[in-house]
């Protein structure tokens, strides 16, 4: 037996200091020796699980061999792989986020007792999550949809969540509305079928039958529907909040965050072929670009009100249909935040980030906007569900506040915290009442401005200063270029063709006559529909500002993606593109050449290639045999495809030498804004450039006459 005992420690002492020869196998983990950036307090880092040149072990840290039908190590292993999966969020299912900070521009305590905000130059961590509503977790990130824009701060008081949208207003007005809102925009229930798309018979039945809805349909229906990328989308709070000081006086406030990198949107053909090239496109833009250090970046702003201005401009600013026009209130710039820092594990981080907008800090306040109170209760309640209904989600590393959290919740499951405090309850002397209510004026706890006052009658129904369901949307129209006019216009064509009740497409056009008789009579056109009249008495020729996604220019040209065509028959075609991709790299574009197989410095085919994936074409010198013959390389007429498509998505294209060829064989127009030629590339690279920034030459969509 001696022996035998012996025998075994001996072997198992030997295999423990025996080095796997697989060990040294695969890359360096990117994650291991990553740098410190600002914002990253390293409060994850004691969460982080290094796999290198270990051994396997079960869940409960035992390491041993499999044996037959003893096999424990199979069974966790198979058990756990059946519940790794958690539900899917109801609506915004589709996501990504990143890591970054908020900096304070100053010192706000006269206007409110947020810590975060009460000294210039303050920093903050914050996670934020960008995500389509719509659509499940496999679905397309290029759907038009509105995108959600939920933000964290982790700050020194504790978690805030600002759970917002790139839309600053939202379908309905009551909270109690919401399941029938996404009953009707997800796919039918019999069949599943559309997914992440609101063009089917239920969504305009719900859309026709709630005029709440036609503000933030004009919005999703514009350019504000299917953005660029996360990076090029505004951010807003939604609902009327309030700013409260230490001294308990209050106003009414509304979060704006504005990109610093410019508005950009696609095309709704461009749209839809991004879906199949690359469903990931978003998601995929934000990793990269943070992977190669061009930090996204919003300024941060609130629109500050007095609380006896709820009425004053016309409309209720308890309604989240309605926005503030600039005109009427200005936006106070406060502060920025950069996201410098993407998720180590997008399930740990992104899929578990569960926000709430009842996380707040002490210094910030709810407003009575009834569908900010219906989320209130809400979010937490849909926590719970996702958390496999333990109400410990706040415990998970990406929710946790960087501050110790005292108070008498126990138990539940996943409870991660070891309370010593054997008197869990209020009051208390056996624990000499700790922990203590915190308020205004002890323990810099939150508390609700004191002048708030509520009064009336016990009803369920709408405000009556909630009724003008028409005019803003007008206003929103009214602020478009009639290019982008005849994107709304064309989207709700596209919708609208794709619903089978014509009682539905009737009641819709009958909707949109009341925000505009142009808008209803050009799509009831479209519809086969006759055109209604106009109803004057709905009608205003009010305008607002800065509203557009193409009114301005983009701030750089850095990560925008740039297609240069080739021929690897051409040594000279192939060094110029590279010779040109060079400079674009150095200004922080992304360049890819382009031609008909890889080879050193052609990074794409002519048959995995796509206009869609690109935000400019150029096209090299001596490239003219790729436009003027066939190659089974990639599919016919593939390169020509390349350039026309560019070019009718109003993309900036250019053209080098002979390379103008492929202009002839795709029918552009060399005299058109946007299309640059030139013999050199010295002489046509910085309009190229302007080209860029503009991103949309919006004259070459057709307009209806």
């Amino acid at each position: 037996m001696r022996g035998t005992i012996l025998s075994g420690i001996v072997l198992n002492a030997l295999l423990a200091s025996a080095a796997c020869p697989f060990m040294q196998a695969g890359g360096e983990n990117p994650h291991e020796k990553r740098d410190k950036v600002t914002g990253d307090d390293g409060f994850l880092d004691q969460f982080v699980v290094n796999d290198a040149n270990t051994y396997t072990t079960t869940d409960f840290g035992r390491g041993r061999g499999p044996t037959l039908l003893e096999d424990f190590v199979m069974r966790t292993k198979i058990t756990r792989f059946d519940h790794e999966r958690i539900p899917e969020r109801a609506v915004h299912a589709r996501g990504a986020a990143a890591h970054g900070y908020f900096e304070s521009y100053g010192d706000w305590s006269n206007i409110t007792a947020a810590s975060f905000l009460n000294t210039a130059g303050k920093q903050t961590p914050i996670f934020l999550r960008f995500s389509t509503v719509a659509g499940s977790r496999g679905s397309a990130d290029t759907a038009r949809d509105v995108h959600g824009f939920s933000l964290r701060f982790y700050t020194d008081q504790g978690n805030y969540d600002i759970v917002g949208n790139n839309i600053p207003v939202f379908f309905i007005q009551d909270a109690i509305q919401f399941p029938d809102l996404i009953h009707a925009v997800k796919p039918r229930p019999d069949n599943e079928i559309p997914q992440a798309a609101t063009a089917h018979d239920s969504a305009w039945d719900f859309f026709s039958s709630n005029p709440s809805t036609m503000h933030t349909l004009m919005w999703a229906l514009s350019g504000h529907g299917i953005p660029r990328s996360f990076r090029h989308i505004d951010g807003f709070g939604v609902h009327t909040f309030r700013f409260v000081t230490d001294e308990g006086k209050s106003k009414l406030i509304k979060w704006h965050f504005k990109s610093k990198q410019g508005r950009a949107s696609v095309t709704w053909p461009e749209a839809q072929a991004l879906a199949g090239k690359n469903a990931d496109y978003h998601r995929q833009d934000l990793h990269d670009a943070i992977e190669n250090g061009h930090f996204p970046e919003w300024e941060v702003g609130v629109q500050i009100m007095e609380e006896s201005d709820v009425l004053r401009f016309g409309y209720d600013l308890l309604d989240p249909t309605k926005i503030v026009p600039v005109e009427d209130v200005p936006i106070t710039p406060i502060g920025k935040f950069i996201l410098n820092r993407n998720t180590m594990n997008y399930f740990a981080e992104t899929e578990q980030s569960m926000f709430c907008p009842g996380h707040i800090v002490r210094g910030i306040d709810f407003s009575e906007d009834p569908l900010l109170q219906g989320r209130l209760f809400s979010y937490v309640d849909t926590q719970l569900n996702r958390n496999m209904g333990s109400p410990n989600f706040e415990q998970i590393p990406i929710n946790r506040p960087r501050v110790t959290v005292h108070n008498n919740n126990r138990d539940g499951a996943g409870q991660q915290m070891l309370h010593s405090n054997i008197s869990p309850y209020s009051e208390n002397t056996l624990n000499e009442g700790a922990p203590y209510a915190a308020n205004m004026t002890h323990g810099q706890g939150f508390f609700t401005a004191p002048e708030r006052r509520v009064n009336g009658a016990y009803i369920r129904e709408k405000s009556p200063t909630f009724m003008d369901f028409w005019s803003q949307p007008r206003l929103f129209l009214n602020s478009l270029s009639p290019a982008e006019l005849q994107m709304v216009i064309n989207a709700a064509r596209f919708e609208l063709s794709n619903v089978k009740s014509k009682n539905v497409q009737k009641r819709v056009i009958a909707q949109f006559n009341r925000i505009s008789n142009e808008l209803a009579t050009r799509v009831a056109k479209a519809l086969g529909l006759e055109a209604p009249a106009p109803e004057t008495k709905y009608y205003h020729n009010n305008k607002t500002s800065d509203v557009s996604t193409f009114g301005n220019p983009l701030s750089s040209i850095a990560t925008l993606n740039v297609g240069i065509l080739a021929s690897t028959s051409s040594a000279k075609s192939v060094a110029q593109a590279q010779e040109i991709a060079a400079a674009l790299k150095a200004k922080g574009a992304n360049p890819t050449v382009i031609a008909e197989h890889l080879a050193d410095g052609v990074g794409a085919t002519y048959s995995g290639a796509d206009a869609v994936l690109f935000d400019g074409i150029i096209i090299a010198d001596d490239t003219r045999k790729v436009f003027t013959s066939q190659s089974s390389l990639y599919p016919v007429g593939r390169p020509v495809q390349i350039v026309r498509d560019a070019f009718y998505y109003g993309k900036p294209v250019a053209a080098v030498g002979a390379g103008k060829a492929g202009f002839s064989q795709a029918a552009v127009d060399e005299k058109v804004k946007g299309v640059y030629t030139a013999d050199a590339w010295a002489n046509i690279e910085a309009e190229f450039e302007t080209g860029l920034k503009q991103f949309k030459f919006l004259d070459r969509f057709p307009i209806d006459e």
